[in-house]
């Protein structure tokens, strides 16, 4: 139903993870009976994780401690990975900037070209490590970096930008052809981000196996505020996930709805996944693992744009490994230890055994799920409320 938001223009009303809560239903489940993997094309996860790929999450050893532990890691091919030979003294640099000069030393740190040799190289080292290689770049460098990543070894490419289309128009250059360059790529194919059920629709239709679902929620992004678009995740991946089984009736093919971004604890991934998701992309609370390439810091794709920069550093605070934090065990009360513990325990309190049963979960609007009964919570600073 849209509401009317003065004369002559009227919108949806959407909602985010704080706004909705899942409903638990009839039966329970043992939590050691829940099967919460999922598939990529050919490649199957423990975890219905992606780490973001960003450079403060995602290296060479995050990417390799990632996959061992279920998970899959994208390492940005045109990050700080690929201009440095050795980018450990570029993380401390930024990690010691002021807030003040944060943006304006990050932009001039990233001028840095990236380098084909160091493209190969990384994929290759990330291989050498026993596990599934995945890498982004975004549409206007996928065409001239991606035979590289191809020939080194690569499993899966991510496409990504802000927002991505399928019909991209333009004047001063030719864009990229989603669908043919999807349709030649040997390797499975993940696009995003989007926000909308035609946008949704579109990627599914250009051969992709999964579509990243995210329009400005991340911790670091700012793109909401610079842009002024974006749509709570919530509605975001429901309207996807309705695509998805549009998708799915017209071709046949099951295209997977990747929450990408706004999801901090194991009530957010449970909610993201009540509400379409196959799997969540997850960038800040990796960030804050001991192991993170940021030192502490945390910042987004497009912190560094030398025109208009959407994104900032922000600080993480690195209490507990990158294992304890995905499958624990926890030693907080607060859900942003043991996410995938959390998950497992969701769906086996709600009594569904596996994740495309999760999806179907009911679902309720509720705007006092985070305050009700917490009174003492919010005084002393403590559990939710931290």
């Amino acid at each position: 139903m849209e509401i009317e938001i003065g004369l002559g223009k009227s919108g949806r009303r959407a909602y985010g993870f704080d706004d909705i809560s899942i409903v638990p239903s009839r039966r329970t489940r043992d939590a050691d009976d829940i099967d919460i993997t999922w598939e990529l094309g050919e490649h199957r996860f423990e975890l219905p994780l992606i780490a973001s790929a960003m450079d403060a999450v995602v290296d060479v050893n995050m990417a390799i401690t990632i996959g061992k532990l279920g998970g899959l890691a994208v390492l940005n091919l045109e990050g700080l990975q690929t201009r440095y030979e050795d980018p450990r003294p570029v993380f401390e640099e930024i990690a010691a900037f002021s807030k003040e000069e944060a943006t304006r030393g990050m932009q001039r740190l990233y001028q840095e070209p990236i380098k084909e040799e160091l493209i190969a190289r990384r994929i290759r080292e990330i291989k050498e490590g026993g596990v599934v290689a995945a890498a982004s770049l975004t549409p206007q460098r996928v065409e001239q970096y991606y035979r590289i990543a191809l020939e080194a070894g690569l499993d899966i490419m991510v496409i990504q930008g802000t927002v991505i289309s399928a019909e991209h128009v333009s004047t001063r250059s030719e864009p990229l052809n989603l669908k043919k360059f999807i349709a030649e790529l040997p390797i499975p194919t993940i696009v995003g981000g989007c926000a909308s059920y035609s946008t949704a629709l579109h990627l599914m239709r250009t051969g992709a196996v999964g579509v990243l679902v995210g329009v400005g929620p991340g911790a670091a992004c700012t793109t909401r505020g610079v842009l002024g678009i974006g749509v709570p995740q919530a509605t975001a991946l429901a309207d996807a996930a309705a695509a998805r089984v549009r998708h799915l009736t017209e071709t046949g093919k099951y295209v997977n709805v990747i929450a990408d971004g706004g999801m901090r604890t194991g009530g957010d991934i449970a909610k993201a996944i009540a509400c379409g998701a196959d799997a969540v992309m997850l960038g800040s609370p990796i960030a804050a693992a001991k192991e993170a390439p940021g030192l502490g810091y945390h910042w987004g794709m497009a912190t560094f744009h030398p025109e208009l920069p959407r994104g900032t550093r922000v600080k993480t605070e690195q209490r507990w490994s990158i294992e304890e934090i995905l499958v624990g065990p926890a030693h907080e009360n607060d859900g942003t230890v043991n996410l995938f513990g959390a998950l497992r325990t969701s769906m086996a309190t709600c009594g569904y055994a596996n994740i495309k049963e999760f999806q179907r979960a009911e679902v309720m609007i509720a705007p006092a799920i985070r305050t009700e009964g917490k009174a003492m919570q919010y005084e002393q600073g403590v559990g939710m409320i931290k």
